[in-house]
């Protein structure tokens, strides 16, 4: 299928090994939370947790991203304390059942993640961008690990408060190309992009952001994708979270069409056919 032409590095460092994008990466999602806007409650214990984490993995996910806090429009703040007893438990499972499986943390939080990756984690997923916690760039030069590093303005709480931009596309890689500039001055080697579609956006944006994304290749680094079941889906079509597979199927196919080098998703089956068919 006709792709955009892209420039990105085709690898990164992944706990010594490389992990390359000549097609594209699966990330399953494994809340372990009990309020986040999908599946909220599903993994709260380490046993559901392991069986969720074993099932991502059958269906052909090749990272495991962890998170322990909601970042959803409007969600309650909680402590790094709960955070981290939240997430512990289930990463220590998971390792000690799947060691070759690799780990991302996702949280904004600079002491959950260095526990994290104590724990055995690989990548840290920064929904902030480093925004939210200013040791955050720092710890992840200390450990030397991949960040991923999503644009978003204010807090889980009031984002969606914060959505007046010149031009979408152009201010998103505004913030991008300086936060890079801050990592690589610190010696952060391998970065991800993450325009943060549904964070401290609208609808209109989140759309204009999707057709544009490949204006993000600019930077020649792999960008990661994710949309799986938001808002900008299920509430343009009149519909709930829960029926929002075949919306997330055909916007995952526009993201691939542009050269997006990884997917985020809740459902890797259904992702990993969509990336047989393309590639």
């Amino acid at each position: 299928m006709k792709k955009f032409e892209t420039a990105a590095a085709q690898s990164i460092n992944v706990g010594g090994k490389l992990m390359t994008f000549e097609k594209p990466v699966i990330m399953g999602i494994l809340n372990v939370t009990p309020d986040s806007f999908y599946d909220g409650g599903d993994n709260t214990t380490v046993e559901k947790a392991l069986e969720k984490a074993k099932h991502l993995l059958q269906a052909g996910a090749q990272i495991l991203d962890i998170g322990a806090y909601s970042s959803r429009p409007g969600a309650p703040l909680i402590s790094s304390q709960e955070e981290i007893d939240r997430a512990l438990p289930p990463i220590q499972a998971i390792r000690k059942a799947f060691p070759e499986a690799i780990l991302s943390i996702d949280t904004f939080r600079a002491d959950v993640a260095a526990v994290a990756m104590d724990a055995g984690v690989h990548i840290v997923n920064d929904v902030s961008g480093g925004t939210l916690d200013e040791d955050m760039f720092a710890t992840v030069a200390k450990y030397q690990v991949p960040y991923i590093l999503m644009h978003m303005r204010g807090t889980p709480e009031n984002m969606q408060e914060q959505t007046e931009y010149t031009d979408i596309v152009t201010d998103v890689a505004t913030f991008l190309g300086a936060r890079v500039a801050q990592l690589r001055d610190l010696g952060v080697k391998d970065i991800i992009l993450d325009p943060g579609f549904g964070f401290a956006k609208t609808a209109d944006q989140n759309y204009e952001l999707l057709y544009r994304v490949n204006e993000l290749h600019y930077f020649g680094l792999p960008i990661l994708g994710g949309i799986s079941r938001k808002s900008m889906i299920y509430k343009k079509l009149g519909i709930t979270a829960a029926e929002a597979l075949h919306g997330t199927t055909a916007l995952n196919t526009l993201l691939l069409e542009r050269g997006v080098q990884l997917l985020r998703v809740h459902d890797v089956a259904e992702a990993k056919q969509l990336i047989d068919l393309f590639y």
